[in-house]
């Protein structure tokens, strides 16, 4: 696999607008190499008896179950609404025709 060259890192940092002093552009290079070195790796493993997923860790719901309960009162809803009509809020229109 390819590595990186340090004018790489540095084309890479300016297009992120990061402004990356010497040595950190050297780490970095360092880095970003050892983290193309390993994937090269993973390359080589023998994948074909996995099936693709997208996900590699069970998916667990954390949200709470629906349950029926009374909903807020319309008038209370819509008492502090600047303008009503016939139950509902009234707002100033934001799209046009485009006229």
């Amino acid at each position: 696999m390819a590595s990186l060259s340090r004018d790489d890192v540095a084309h890479v940092a300016h297009l992120a607008r990061l402004g990356l002093t010497a040595d950190e552009l050297g780490r970095l290079e360092g880095e970003l190499n050892h983290i193309l070195d390993q994937y090269s790796r993973l390359t080589e493993l023998d994948t074909d008896a996995i099936a693709p997923t997208a996900q590699t860790i069970e998916l667990e719901n954390i949200l709470r179950d629906d349950v029926v309960r009374p909903s807020l009162p319309q008038a209370a809803a819509l008492a502090n609404a600047a303008a009503t009509s016939d139950g509902f809020i009234v707002v100033s229109a934001i799209l046009t025709g485009g006229d």
